[in-house]
């Protein structure tokens, strides 16, 4: 059994891509966890509710739409972040700075809490935009080292989730799939089943990636991805108007960029962060450094190009670290450039890496994004992201639209996700396809001229909670409390402030060691006490659905609960483990139940919630920083920055705000840092000698600047967004290069018929085109609406809609004689036992000679025998014989029919006598390795050598070849016919060619019919 249900993605305007495989066991898979740039939780609500029953994850691309949402749900999501998470490399470290410049970058990717997940939530309708608490860089980096990491064309049998069944021997294997670096295509093998998921897959070869790896050299599809069960395939670009060859498409690209910067205009770029920036990026830095001595040496030399993200550093770092991963070319020229590099002869020429990306400058500040757009020199600017609604390229472009000469290229297409308000990238593709626009005399392309158009644009912004907010935010945050502790299996609830009580007292502990401990108790005591009665009164109820199997204990007059259909932990009684708290000296002491009644109405009466009072209370300590503890500027100072790493620790214990990010093993940003501090002297940005620093106009950046910035400064507490709408004025130029990276029409036209999917299943499309590619498949495979009746069966399901992608196969259900199997031989192929055989089907069982010994289903039978026999003597009924009973017994009306029985042929059968003897042919069934064979040859002796692909040379005449088909073909030259001397008592005397035919014969089951 195998059933597709798209969660996101399917005939959506949304390139989310969220799918769900469901195999026989209760085996889920979920491919992808991607979102689009509206960050909507609503969106999510079909993937929690699948959490609990997910058995592996398995990721294909590095963007927003494949992995967009990871962080999220293993931060929100209760038991996702248990579930065993598959990826290559290069996804697991592009999407890692990918997110990390995201929740840098965007207030909104936090995530708005939706107000019908609060109990309590006033009836109105305008929402406050209560934000959820976003990952920080650290939780980010956690999250991505639990992701396993996986090479292509290597199967892997991966591990379930705790709460997942057996897999039943699952195996997955990634296989090239282009568009990104180690982006994927995944075959899943799964009994019958083999499944192949190839969303966003390019077989062109691009410049930095290669592509998809579907042909094996040649015409042929490669043998594991050949005939499978179901084919899921993406249905983007099939209405793509032109269809530029690679070649063409740089080329134009760079004519537009030339003609800009000749001009004295700026371009800029809006793509992402981490995937298709690269490629980007590696174009521009080759073309800079091919024509730097070129006939356009002047316009080239003039201009600069920007990589600007928050996380380009690490991007780039990434990618000099996996070129393993690249195209082979590129790899080659790479390998040979560190090669020549150490030094092998003075008189070589330097060669050239194409890796070292000298022309490219990396900014990850938005004040160098300023700096940069407002210089008067021209530059090309690939800022994040393709959407232009946060990132580095909606900053540029309200800098760069007010003057006629820049030029804004659109990469991609961008979708429009919400129909009541469009994306700035969404309204300049509007704009430049409503408009006709003027053909750029150089490049050939459509170059849109934006004087007049006016853009929406909608600034998101953060601000503190007020009073009736705080306490939205903190019902919200007790009720999904709970829900966690319910969903994990604790059927206790535990304490929302635990956590946050043991690292202040560990903080307090770390910056006040030489204060009285009798007061320092004395103060913990009364703050525990508080605390724990404010989230006493704070505590909310769930409902019945969200409580599950709990409801038998939290319910009111709930006694009884549907099993049925459930799994896990949802089909046992809850059991409530009542620990006793300890440590090493004995039963915990609660402070609270030793309180005084004046002590405990005076911090009944302290609002705890806000978190900061004017004054101290009864025992509460100081802080370090207090500056109402302290008194003159003099004093204040010093005292504050005594303790200056306590200080550091408290602040990183904080929320992080969105626009700032550190990554964790950024070095080369601390050792900058670091220089900076040391550079500024005291003041900021001034220097040693009390004059500011001022940056040359000839330098390409000001590589000596802090990475602190005083307008991203961090926020404390929880937050709400605020929309702010305004208008954008433009008089730029628009025009459009399809740089995506994605298969067109015609490759699908080319692919699909020579995979030859049972089933076909498009995702990941709009509407348009995905039902127009639907109906190209269908003439294509010959399918019923085709008109062929026996080709391939195509589906096009809409998000959420289930598919039934079985596969096809007559099973019937019936039982061997005992005289037959007597007489089967079998034989072992990977574990099974394979036999082939002849017989008559028949319905009743035929009598077993004289003499027969007798087996279980004898013993069976003579306890059902006596059975029926002591009902039969209760009512009366005379004896009946035993072989009566056992050939016919009595039957019932509502009895199902008797199970057929497959018995040997026999002359009394009533047949033909030609089919009484039917003649079986032997088949050799396995699959024989190539390395295997070489390896069982050279341990017998041989020279066994590769030549080529699927190509094995043994001993220098006899040659082994495996065609894509699996169809394996030995030769041998007369001399491999012949035996050489001292082989007549190792091999028998026989020559090269029997000795490895032998061998050929012995990897594989001979099955032989009966």
């Amino acid at each position: 059994m195998f059933t597709f249900t798209p969660l996101l993605g399917a005939q959506s305007d949304s390139p989310a891509s969220q799918s769900l495989l469901e195999l026989d066991g209760g085996v889920k898979i979920l491919v992808d966890v991607g979102w689009d740039e509206a960050f909507d939780v609503a969106k999510l609500q079909a993937l929690e509710e699948h959490v609990s029953t997910l058995s592996i994850v398995l990721l294909t691309h590095p963007t927003i739409d494949h992995i967009g949402a990871y962080a999220h749900c293993c931060k929100h999501i209760p038991l996702f972040s248990k579930i065993p998470v598959y990826a290559t490399t290069p996804v697991i470290n592009l999407g890692r700075t990918l997110l990390a410049d995201l929740y840098a970058s965007s207030p909104h990717a936090a995530s708005i809490i939706p107000i019908s997940t609060i109990a309590s939530a006033p009836a109105s309708d305008s929402s406050p935009n209560l934000l959820l608490d976003p990952p920080t860089p650290e939780e980010i980096g956690s999250y991505f080292s639990l992701i396993n990491p996986l090479k292509y064309s290597q199967p892997h049998q991966p591990i379930p989730s705790p709460f997942s069944p057996s897999l039943g021997g699952l195996t997955v294997t990634a296989y090239g799939a282009g568009h990104t670096l180690g982006g994927t295509i995944w075959h899943i093998q799964h009994g019958l089943e083999s499944i192949v998921y190839a969303a966003d897959w390019n077989q062109g070869r691009e410049n930095l990636f290669s592509g998809a790896s579907w042909l094996s050299g040649g015409s042929e599809i490669i043998e594991p991805l050949r005939r499978p069960t179901a084919l899921i395939c993406s249905s983007k670009g099939v209405e793509k108007s032109s269809h530029l060859s690679r070649k063409k498409r740089d080329d134009t690209l760079i004519s537009l960029i030339r003609e800009t910067i000749a001009q004295g205009g700026k371009v800029l770029i809006p793509t992402d962060s981490s995937a298709r920036v690269l490629e980007l990026a590696f174009v521009l830095n080759q073309t800079w450094r091919d024509n730097i001595d070129g006939p356009h040496a002047d316009t080239y030399k003039n201009a600069h190009i920007y990589m600007a993200s928050k996380s380009s550093t690490s991007s780039v770092r990434y990618l000099n670290s996996m070129l393993e991963w690249l195209d082979d070319a590129v790899r080659g020229e790479a390998e040979a450039a560190m090669t020549k590099g150490d030094g092998q002869g003075k008189g070589q020429s330097k060669a050239i890496n194409p890796l070292d990306w000298k022309y490219v400058k990396q900014i990850e500040r938005r004040s160098q994004v300023e700096r940069a757009v407002n210089r008067t020199r021209p530059c090309v600017m690939l800022a994040s992201d393709s959407s232009m609604d946060w990132g580095f390229s909606r900053q540029a472009l309200q800098t760069l639209a007010n003057d006629s000469r820049n030029l804004v290229i659109m990469t991609e297409k961008v979708s429009k996700i919400d129909q009541m308000k469009s994306s700035v990238g969404r309204q300049l593709w509007e704009a430049f396809h409503e408009n006709l626009g003027h053909t750029s005399p150089q490049s050939g392309a459509k170059v849109v001229n934006a004087d007049g158009m006016t853009l929406e644009l909608q600034d998101a912004s953060t601000s503190s909670l007020n009073a009736d907010e705080m306490a939205l935010y903190q019902t919200y945050a007790a009720r999904q409390q709970q829900l966690h502790s319910t969903l994990q299996g604790d059927n206790t609830i535990a304490d929302p402030t635990a956590t946050g009580i043991t690292e202040e007292q560990e903080e307090e502990e770390s910056e006040s060691e030489d204060e009285d401990e009798d007061a320092e108790h004395q103060g913990r005591a009364l703050n525990l006490s508080a605390q724990l009665t404010q989230s006493s009164k704070r505590k909310v109820g769930l409902t019945d659905a969200e409580l599950g199997v709990n409801v038998l204990l939290r319910g009111k007059s709930v006694f009884d609960y549907d099993v049925r259909n459930k799994r896990g932990r949802e089909k046992m009684f809850p059991f409530v483990a009542h620990r006793a708290k300890n440590d090493d000296f004995g039963d915990l002491i609660k402070p609270e139940d030793y309180l005084r009644a004046e002590e405990r109405d005076e911090i009944d009466g302290v609002d705890m919630r806000d978190g900061a009072k004017n004054e101290s209370a009864v025992g509460q300590k100081r802080k370090w920083d207090d500056g109402a503890a302290f008194s003159g500027a003099g004093g204040g100072r010093g005292r504050r920055n005594s303790r200056p790493q306590n200080k550091r620790q408290r602040q990183d214990k904080q929320p992080q705000d969105k626009s700032k990010t550190h990554q964790p093993d950024d070095i080369d940003a601390a050792i900058a840092r670091a220089t900076g501090q040391q550079m500024r002297g005291g003041d900021g940005g001034v220097g040693a000698n009390g004059t500011a620093a001022a940056l040359d106009e000839s330098d390409y950046d000001d590589d000596a600047e802090s990475d602190y910035e005083p307008e991203d400064a961090d926020a404390s507490g929880p937050r709400k967004l605020v929309f702010e709408t305004r208008s954008l004025q433009l008089k730029c130029r628009i025009a459009y290069v399809d740089f995506a990276g994605l298969h067109e029409k015609r490759d699908l036209q080319m692919i699909i018929p020579l995979i030859r999917p049972r089933k076909l299943i498009l995702i990941a499309g709009e509407q348009g085109e995905t039902q127009l590619l639907a109906d190209e498949c269908r003439r294509l495979l010959g399918s019923e609406d085709g008109g062929g009746g026996t080709g391939s069966e195509v589906f096009a399901p809409r998000v959420g809609e289930v598919v039934d992608a079985s596969v096809d196969t007559n099973a019937w259900t019936l039982k061997l004689s005992r005289r037959l199997v007597r007489r089967l031989v079998w034989q072992e192929v990977k574990g099974l036992g394979v036999v082939a055989l002849t017989g008559r089907l028949g319905t009743e069982v035929v009598d077993e000679p004289a003499g027969a010994s007798p087996s279980a289903n004898d013993e069976n039978a003579k306890k059902k025998l006596k059975l029926i026999k002591g009902e039969t003597e209760d009512s009366g009924s005379a004896d009946v014989e035993s072989k009566d009973l056992a050939v016919k017994p009595p039957l019932k009306a509502n009895t199902p029919a008797a199970t057929p029985v497959l018995d040997l042929l026999n002359s009394t059968s009533g047949l033909p006598q030609a089919s009484l003897n039917p003649t079986q042919q032997s088949v050799h069934v396995g699959d024989l390795r190539l390395a295997s064979l070489r390896q069982l040859l050279a341990s017998a002796g041989h020279t066994c050598e590769f030549r080529g692909e699927g190509t094995l040379l043994v001993d220098g005449t006899v040659v082994v070849r495996k065609s894509a088909a699996a169809r394996v073909e030995v030769e041998a030259d007369v001399a491999g016919l012949q035996a050489p001397q001292g082989w007549a008592t190792r091999d028998g005397g026989v020559g090269s060619f029997f000795a490895v035919r032998r061998a050929v014969y012995g990897g594989l089951a001979v099955v032989g019919g009966i």
